[in-house]
């Protein structure tokens, strides 16, 4: 079956009364001259992309040129920033005989299981936590619920939205959320790659952003950037001195986001893809169900057992942040926010109940022993997980012990303060925005990129200009890295994503996904670097 929406020519007149949106939409989507030249252009960035090894072998060729350096530059010295006050320091030449002995004392439970105070045990229980609701199918009765009672003109903004709110999930948003929304648009008549477009910018473009605190990408950057920060001296404070907490410092600015790109998201779909995409045909698959999109009667019992979940989790919740983790003034007279420290284990916990009332509900669990199997099936995914952090960390281990780091931080601050950026920090700021985002188009993963960038500009930012505290860097990155991940090859999903498409338009290349994505990238790329920098300039609170 070919399909084409109702209204396209309309639309098509539109953009002719709206020249910018015409030419935008002509330079992402048309089949002109200039075209082939985008495209040879994506083509070749593609090919370099496919040339960088996996983060893994990338970490492991870091760790042995780490250790050459260190042999190299052992006994230098030099003088870093430290919370005090200047901090004499020393690169140690890791090829003699008492430090090669700690590399191997400290690569399992030191630099491996224990980096970062057990960072690595935290990110994996909060997967494991949900995945429980993921597997129960909770996520994706929502949006089928949601879906079906929403008015056409909202379905962008609900979309792009439920993308955004899918990183609860982690990657669940790539797997469900996006051939859901083809599916719908399919139901609806519209060209399903429309839907696909917008779910594909929410869950990819807004990954950092959300609603709700401690989120997975709250817990890998915050706690890192915690590690980062401490391992060379930095305060782990605010540009008011206010201690952070790893968890939600970027909390205020990430609810702002999620408004903000959830906006953008709508309307770049509604003035620049839909216009043009509306006008393509599509195929329908000969094994496509559309009455897959219609809730289930299991479905519906699971969500009214979710709701009556919900706030009985919540008074649980409740019940331990008003007892016994209720904040206190310590010995020491400072004030002690057991709470906050734990509400990364209080959201997992959430995220359980409620997906085990659903799970049961619904009758996709039956017994206890469903539930842990729900566990052990997002345990399996969490491999690769396992060796990236065993190298990645083993390698930052080593950054610290050795100096190294904490003397590419004193060039690299040294450099910056040759150019006269110490004293605009506005400018320090987009120039790491625009780093990272360049580095993001070559090297994939929030994870590994963040292992890489932060150590070294958490502190180096900090020594140039007091005002880059962690939290403004960690915005900084999670702005940069997100905004770029629909545009590059190297998007771990971006092969994924494309298949999904391919079911209605057989013909499409990465090149064409990646130039129908670019208008997003763009906008969340100009919108959310703004963003960022009204909350700096106006003294805005990033968090709590």
């Amino acid at each position: 079956m070919r399909s084409r929406a109702p209204g396209g020519q309309a639309a098509t007149a539109g953009d002719r009364r709206h020249g910018v949106h015409a030419v935008f939409v002509t330079f992402a989507f048309s089949s002109s001259p200039r075209l082939p030249t985008v495209s040879t252009a994506y083509s070749r960035i593609e090919r370099i992309a496919r040339a960088i090894p996996d983060p893994v072998l990338l970490f492991i060729g870091f760790y042995v040129l780490a250790l050459a350096a260190a042999a190299l530059l052992g006994g230098t010295t030099f003088s870093t920033l430290g919370p005090n006050g200047p901090v004499e320091q020393g690169v140690k030449p890791m090829l003699a005989t008492v430090h090669v002995r700690w590399i191997f004392d400290n690569a399992l439970l030191a630099n491996w299981l224990g980096f970062g105070n057990g960072v690595l045990g935290v990110i994996l229980i909060v997967t494991l936590a949900i995945g429980v609701a993921e597997h129960a199918g909770l996520l994706g009765a929502l949006i089928k619920k949601a879906g079906r009672q929403v008015p056409m003109r909202w379905m962008p903004l609900l979309l792009v939205f439920l993308g955004i709110m899918s990183s609860l999930a982690t990657d669940a948003g790539y797997l469900v959320l996006i051939p859901l929304a083809g599916l719908l648009y399919a139901a609806l008549g519209q060209n399903p790659l429309i839907g696909m477009a917008a779910a594909f910018a929410g869950v990819s473009a807004g990954f950092s952003a959300n609603l709700i605190p401690a989120t997975p990408p709250d817990v890998i950057v915050g706690l890192n950037a915690k590690t980062f920060a401490e391992a060379q001296g930095v305060p782990f404070a605010n540009a008011d001195g206010t201690p952070l907490n790893a968890a939600t410092m970027n909390y205020f600015f990430m609810v702002a986001s999620t408004f903000l790109l959830a906006i953008v998201g709508a309307f770049v779909t509604t003035r620049f893809v839909a216009p043009k995409l509306s006008l393509q045909p599509w195929t329908k698959p000969a094994d496509l169900d559309l009455g897959e999109f219609t809730l289930s009667d299991a479905e519906r019992r699971g969500l009214r057992a979710a709701a009556w979940a919900t706030p009985l989790a919540l008074a649980v919740i409740a019940g331990f942040a008003y007892g016994p983790l209720a904040s206190f003034t310590g010995p020491d007279g400072r004030e002690v926010h057991p709470f906050l420290n734990n509400v990364i284990l209080l959201i997992s916990f959430y995220f359980v109940a409620v997906g085990m009332a659903f799970g049961f509900a619904s009758g996709k669990f039956r017994a206890l022993s469903d539930v842990v199997e729900a566990m052990t099936k997002q345990a399996n995914t969490t491999g690769y997980i396992l060796v990236l952090t065993f190298f990645s960390y083993n390698f930052l281990g080593l950054l610290t012990y050795s100096g190294l780091g904490a003397y590419i931080t004193y060039l690299g601050a040294q450099g910056l303060l040759g150019l006269g950026l110490a004293d605009n920090p506005v400018l320090l700021l987009i120039g790491f925005i625009l780093t990272t985002t360049l580095i993001n188009l070559f090297v994939g993963g929030l994870t590994s990129k963040w292992l890489l960038l932060g150590p070294i500009f958490v502190p180096m930012l900090y020594q140039v200009n007091p005002q880059m505290t962690p939290d403004l860097v960690s915005a900084a990155y999670r702005v940069a890295d997100s905004s770029t991940n629909i545009v590059t090859p190297m998007m771990a999903y971006a092969g994924i994503i494309l298949a999904f498409m391919r079911r209605y338009r057989p013909d499409m290349t990465i090149g064409d996904m990646m130039l129908m994505m670019v208008p997003y990238s763009v906008c969340f790329l100009l919108c959310w670097t703004t963003l960022l920098l009204v909350f700096f300039v106006f003294g805005i609170p990033l968090g709590f």
